[in-house]
């Protein structure tokens, strides 16, 4: 395929606000996991990867009302989309001709939780909270506080959902129904997700350690992360300046399990062939891959297996940025992609943090930073549940 330029990012995580505080978080190792703070719960003994704004703080930097119901989804999807925007040079009436296609599968639960008791009790006016608890009305949100696009829609495919955005958005500018669509996805914690989570028996209290012997699984975390996609003739027409571009990307859907991930990594070793098939390289050419490493026993052993069907002994350096964020779920495509462009723009491999007891079932990850390293492919993975699973790879051109 003829490679999409990428004009602009944007990010919030555990680790920061914005590229300018996630970079230096990135190359010095510093987590962003972290007992609870923000989230409601009874049980505060989880250790989470929680973006470090409450509600108020974001909604007064976005200048919005301080009583404005806005789920923590849609404050987190706006900071984000407005970096990406910024660094696009994009404007308010450039907006009436750009597509928004956002991840999420929380939406505005984190509102709902709050306000249950009171539903039940019929002692509050929950309409608002009603109105804004499906996966859309966060979407739509963010559209309404950047003033409209010209499309919004949503996906929601659990933890592909942000990497799926950015297929969609793809494969509309590549069949000429867009010219630049804005992709990503965004994800509160809740404590439905928290249990939810908990109650499949794969989340550590200790902190995550992807693809080490000891791993128990993983750290839940949110965030959001967009990307500016263009036509290259928008970008040229704009004189916008690449960061780098999507060359390649695929999809698969082994449909194995409800919640885990075959034993061959059938699906993940599907979509990882299809985005370098689509991007026309062989697998010698990745410089880097950012695992979708969860840290749980069943998927680092899976992603392992397919990595290594894929690569054979010619394994690129691999790891996984989770320890730094937790696993942000609908929203960890896009994030990690975001971490991406940095270590490409910045020539570094972030560390898998923790790591430190070999499993012969899954590969060895780089365990400390590398520096001064040109890295012109790097492939992201994000696998869902059901068996959905999306590789994106980033190239550098020329």
């Amino acid at each position: 395929m003829i490679p999409i330029p990428i004009t602009g990012a944007g990010v919030v995580s555990a680790v920061g606000i914005g590229k300018r505080q996630s970079l230096p978080a990135l190359r010095s190792g510093t987590t962003g996991i972290a007992p609870v703070r923000y989230l409601t719960t009874d049980d505060t003994d989880f250790l989470v990867g929680e973006v470090p704004l409450s509600n108020d703080a974001m909604r007064a930097s976005l200048g919005l009302p301080a009583d404005a119901v806005v789920s923590r989804t849609s404050l987190m999807g706006i900071l984000a989309l407005q970096e990406a925007l910024e660094q696009a040079g994009l404007q308010r009436d450039d907006l009436r001709e750009t597509v928004l296609i956002s991840g999420t599968t929380v939406g505005g639960m984190d509102c709902t939780e709050r306000f249950y008791r009171e539903f039940l009790s019929d002692r509050h006016d929950h309409d608002a909270y009603v109105a804004i608890h499906d996966c859309g009305a966060s979407t739509d949100a963010i559209a309404a506080y950047f003033g409209g696009f010209s499309f919004a829609t949503t996906l929601s495919t659990a933890c592909s959902s942000a990497a799926n955005a950015v297929i969609l958005g793809a494969n509309l500018i590549r069949a000429g129904r867009a010219s630049r669509v804005v992709v990503g996805g965004t994800e509160s914690l809740s404590s439905y997700h928290l249990n939810g989570f908990n109650s499949l028996m794969i989340v550590d209290r200790a902190p995550c350690r992807p693809f080490d012997r000891t791993r128990a699984g993983l750290n839940l975390g949110e965030g959001a992360a967009f990307l500016v996609l263009e036509s290259e003739a928008s970008a040229k027409a704009r004189r916008a300046q690449p960061l780098t571009w999507l060359s390649g990307y695929g999809n698969a859907c082994d449909a194995f399990h409800q919640t885990a991930s075959s034993e061959n990594g059938e699906g993940p070793y599907r979509a990882m062939c299809r985005a370098l098939e689509l991007a026309g390289i062989g697998p010698e050419k990745v410089d880097y891959i950012n695992a979708h490493g969860t840290g749980t026993p069943n998927n680092d052993a899976s992603e392992s297996t397919a990595i290594r069907r894929v690569f054979g002994d010619s394994l690129p350096p691999v790891s996984s940025t989770k320890p730094f964020t937790g696993h942000t779920t609908s929203a960890s495509g896009s994030i990690e992609a975001v971490f991406c462009l940095l270590a490409m723009e910045h020539g570094f491999i972030p560390a898998n943090l923790n790591w430190k007891q070999p499993d012969e079932a899954c590969l060895r990850p780089v365990v400390s930073l590398q520096e001064g390293v040109r890295l012109r492919h790097i492939l992201c993975n994000s696998f869902g549940f059901g068996g959905n699973d999306s590789s994106l790879l980033f190239s550098q051109i020329g």
